[in-house]
Formats: C-alpha cells, structure tokens, sequence
C-alpha cells in the first residue's frame, strides 16, 4: 500500500472516531431527554440505535487489523492505529450506557420522581461535554485538552456524590421510594461511568502522542 493511501486511510480512520463519538453524544442526549420528558417511544429508539454505534465500531475495529496487516506501520501511526481500537472499545461501552438509561426509563414507566431532575442532567451535560472533547483531543493530538478532560472528571464524580446521598437520603426518609430511588442511581452510575471512559479516551491521547500512556493525576492538573 503506498504511503499516501496508508495516511488518508489514517485519516479516514480517525474521521470515523470522530462520528462515532458524535453518534454516542447523541445517544447519551437523547436517552437523558428520554428521561426528562418521560417518552418512552424516544427510549426505545434510543435502545434500537445501540446496534448502529456498535456496526461502526466494529467498521472501525476491522480498519485498523487491516492497516496493521498490510502497512507494519511504526512509531505515531502504529500509535494511532492501536490507540483507535481502544477509543472505539470506550465508545462502543458509552453508547451500551446510554442504552442502559434508556432502558431505565422504560422500567420507570409513570412511576412518580423521588425528587427533581436537577443534578442528573448537569451531570449528564458535563460527561458529554467530556466525551465531546476527548474524541477532538484525540484527533487533533491535543495533550492539553486531554489533560483537562481529565480533570474534568472531578466535577463529575463529586455531582455523582451528591445525588448518591440525596437519593439515600430519600430512601432513608421514606422506604416506599427505593424502587424508584434506585433507578435515578443506575442513571447516575452510567453518566459516571461514561465520564470515566472520556477520561480513558484522554489517556490514549496522550499515549498516541508521547508514547506514555499515564494514570492522570487529575487531581493536580
């Protein structure tokens, strides 16, 4: 394979990281917007969709053993193409994360909230900004940006915190709630979950290009 074709299929390679990501962050929109108005027809879509994000992963997967195959490509490009296969892993899980609050909020059904929907969603739009900028990081190799995505998720974790404790207290307040209570959690830990693998993505950028691959201290960045 010539070198030129090698590179514009890198590049079209991480042109299909960038969809991907943009197809997760719209699962994740739109299963929370499920949530909030409480339509289930939109999560069911949301759960349909799964199978689209999880077709592009496995697209993306095959280019890289591909150009692994034929290129042997060294140094940054061997980089990038492995780096690529642990992104799409990471998309692939946040789009089953999105799936999974959509499914949530099929179990809810009209059950009534235990509290306002007011911490969820913030901490929704903080992990998606999350993932928003570790996919762009990663294509444009932007260490900084990697670096704050990072730190980025102290944010998150301390949101997950607060609606953990709100939602035990409820429960603790009045029993009755726990069913309900308990699927505002599960939202919660997918949100935080997908916050983490933003924070994986960042990794990997990092990775592709400085040949380390760090635990990011985000506590100090």
């Amino acid at each position: 394979m010539p070198r030129e074709q090698f590179h514009r299929q890198l590049e079209s390679l991480q042109d299909g990281v960038l969809e991907m990501g943009s197809m997760v962050d719209r699962a994740v929109e739109r299963s929370m917007r499920s949530l909030i108005d409480r339509d289930s027809d939109l999560a069911r879509d949301v759960a349909g969709e799964d199978v689209e994000i999880n077709a592009t992963g496995f697209h993306l997967q095959n280019m890289c053993l591909s150009l692994l195959a034929q290129q042997a490509p060294m140094a940054t490009d061997l980089r990038v193409i492995v780096s690529v296969t642990s992104i799409v892993s990471e998309l692939e899980r946040m789009g089953d994360h999105a799936e999974g609050i959509a499914r949530i909020v099929l179990l809810m059904q009209d059950e009534p909230l235990v509290k306002p929907l007011v911490d969820l969603p913030v901490m929704a739009e903080r992990a998606r900004e999350m993932l928003r900028n570790g996919v762009r990081a990663f294509v444009e190799k932007d260490v900084e940006t990697a670096y704050r995505v990072g730190a980025a998720d102290n944010a998150v974790d301390e949101l997950y915190d607060r609606i953990y404790n709100d939602l035990v207290q409820v429960m603790v307040n009045d029993p009755t709630t726990i069913e309900p209570s308990t699927h505002l959690l599960w939202v919660a830990h997918n949100l935080e979950r997908i916050a983490d693998r933003a924070t994986n993505i960042a990794e990997r950028t990092v990775f592709t290009v400085t040949g380390m691959l760090p635990q990011m201290d985000v506590s100090t960045y």
